[in-house]
């Protein structure tokens, strides 16, 4: 089997993290799940499934994937969320690599799903993110949302034949819930960051990313599905630059409600 460990992160992912890890079985033999308090049955249902389970506390996304990282046996890492399931193209590319090259880094496209309906347009229809690596030259940043990979400048981009299956959100009710928990986040790193919430981020930028996504990248095509997905990030970007504002207006230097939440990243248009 090639020399890949599969790194999770969780927290309360009982409903989904058996198809992403039976999916993983067939392409490592070394699954690690880095679970965050899960009060449900995740720890149980990965330690059924072979997986290695590590209790941690939740230091940010960034932070606890590099933790996995870490307790990793293979050099080659793939980072999945615990609602992303490789399909059977993309398990036989990842079988068939000839990982020689520690300086390569392999993209992997997605397919995003609104409920039971996969998002073929808008953002969500062209996400795609860098998730196979080498661990001896690339890490994760640790910001408090949207991590990102550090590559090294030598580093050369591979894209890979399949796809991962986001079950990103279930119904409204869900997006409502993680738009609000990743506008809170956004807003922290921001004012971390120096950033500022002028009349042009207020304002025009939630306009701007709903015409983008509904409009210029066809999401009016994914029917109501599309329309919510907008909707979606135009309401993020409004409320984070909200709350960017009053945070800067008040002083606050961290939102710590939301230190001890775990829920899986979607793509959203920064």
């Amino acid at each position: 089997m090639t020399p890949i460990s599969v790194v999770i992160i969780t927290k309360n992912e009982a409903a989904s993290i058996a198809s992403c890890i039976m999916a993983a079985k067939l392409i490592s033999d070394d699954i690690v799940v880095v679970d965050n308090d899960s009060i449900d049955d995740t720890a149980r249902i990965a330690i059924a499934h072979g997986c290695r389970v590590y209790h941690e506390f939740w230091d940010g996304y960034g932070a606890n994937k590099n933790k996995g990282i870490g307790y990793a046996r293979h050099d080659w890492i793939l980072s999945l969320d615990a609602d992303e399931v490789a399909d059977e193209s993309l398990v036989r590319s990842l079988r068939d690599l000839n990982l020689d090259n520690a300086e390569t880094v392999y993209n992997i496209p997605f397919i995003t799903y609104f409920g039971k309906k996969p998002i073929r347009f808008g953002s969500w229809g062209r996400d795609h993110h860098i998730r196979l690596f080498n661990r001896k030259l690339v890490r994760w940043t640790e910001p408090p949302v949207h991590e990102k990979l550090m590559l090294p400048p030598t580093a050369h981009v591979k894209s890979l034949k399949g796809h991962l299956h986001h079950y990103s959100v279930k119904d409204s009710a869900e997006c409502q819930n993680k738009n609000l928990y990743y506008a809170c986040l956004s807003a922290e790193n921001y004012l971390l960051n120096g950033k500022k919430a002028g009349w042009v981020k207020l304002h025009l930028s939630p306009l701007f990313h709903f015409v983008k996504n509904y409009i210029v990248f066809l999401g009016f095509l994914d029917g109501r599905e599309g329309w919510e997905v907008a909707r979606m990030i135009s309401r993020h970007t409004r409320m984070k630059y909200r709350l960017l504002r009053d945070m800067s207006r008040s002083g606050y230097s961290q939102i710590p409600v939301v230190k001890d939440k775990l829920v899986v990243e979607y793509s959203t248009s920064s």
